[in-house]
């Protein structure tokens, strides 16, 4: 575990909640247990989360009718204020970017899993008033990936050198007994791989990008780059592919999975895993277990059905 001392910050209050994410009434007094508790996701930009849709569909299986999940449009500038103006009614916060790292400083502790990538996506507010940081997004990788039968890989191999490949380089170093290779953009990105599998304990090689269709010999490839930067790959999907893990969720399916499912392949979406960390978020935050993992993940698909064709998104 790992601890930090907050910094003294003038009591705020929040900003108003983003309209589209709380049209909700607000919860009626009395109710079940823990009636009146809230919850938000905090990041910039903000409005395209789906965690309020997964949320409140968990609270509604769960008989939570007191509890309150909104969105508000918070940047690392605006963090210790927001977090400063918050009462006794707050019972958690999800992160996304660009405050998974912002936040430490401002947290009593956080956990091993959450320092070992130096990021946290969960912040829970105890009894006693502190704040206590946790990162779901690793785990949720593992059950991801566990969920749809790849739950122990000899060998991997990720694509991209970004945030969410930290991540799920640590959820590789539970589940994958050898070699990941990452395929990146720059030497710098690689050499930055390379120090995460040192700290991590995982065997990392690097390679090229201009090499990256070599991934697919691996059995499980992890798609961590940004909308269309894998298009051009879809032609050189094998014939008989192991597993694809692309982070992205909308749109989808990204022309990447189209051709790996077409081949045969198995594919997890950035929805499975955005859906396994919110469900650990709830359990966190409610302390209810086991979260409705059906339910969320069947709004998830309502909403994404729902809107129309934008920039894609990564977990949030």
């Amino acid at each position: 575990m790992s601890a930090a001392t907050p910094p003294a910050t003038p009591p705020a209050t929040p900003p108003a909640a983003d309209p589209a994410a709380t049209a909700a009434p607000p919860p009626a007094p009395g109710g079940p247990a823990g009636s009146g508790r809230r919850a938000a996701v905090l990041g910039l930009p903000i409005e395209h989360s789906l965690s309020p849709v997964l949320h409140r569909a968990a609270y509604a299986a769960l008989g939570l009718d007191g509890w309150r999940y909104d969105r508000f449009a918070v940047d690392e500038a605006a963090l210790p204020a927001f977090l400063g103006g918050l009462d006794a009614s707050w019972a958690g916060l999800s992160l996304t970017m660009p405050l998974k790292r912002a936040v430490i400083p401002l947290l009593d502790r956080i956990s091993d899993t959450a320092a070992s990538v130096e990021a946290v996506n969960t912040v829970v507010f105890t009894a006693g008033g502190g704040r206590a940081g946790e990162n779901t997004d690793i785990p949720g990788i593992v059950a991801a990936l566990r969920e749809r039968g790849a739950g122990r890989v000899a060998r991997a191999a990720i694509l991209g050198a970004g945030a969410t490949a930290s991540s799920a380089l640590a959820a590789l170093s539970r589940i994958c007994s050898g070699e990941v290779t990452v395929y990146v953009r720059s030497e710098s990105r690689a050499a930055e791989m390379r120090g995460w599998g040192e700290r991590l304990g995982v065997p990392v090689t690097t390679a090229g990008w201009d090499a990256a269709a070599g991934a697919f010999d691996a059995p499980l490839v992890v798609a961590t780059t940004p909308a269309g930067a894998t298009d051009h790959l879809a032609a050189a999907v094998p014939e008989h592919p192991g597993t694809l893990f692309d982070v992205l969720y909308d749109p989808w399916p990204t022309r990447l999975a189209a051709a790996w499912s077409a081949r045969g392949g198995a594919v997890v979406g950035g929805l499975d895993l955005l859906v396994h960390q919110a469900v650990l978020q709830v359990e966190l935050m409610t302390g209810r277990a086991p979260a409705p993992l059906a339910a969320m993940r069947a709004a998830g698909e309502a909403a994404l059905a729902a809107r129309s064709t934008g920039p894609a998104r990564t977990t949030s």
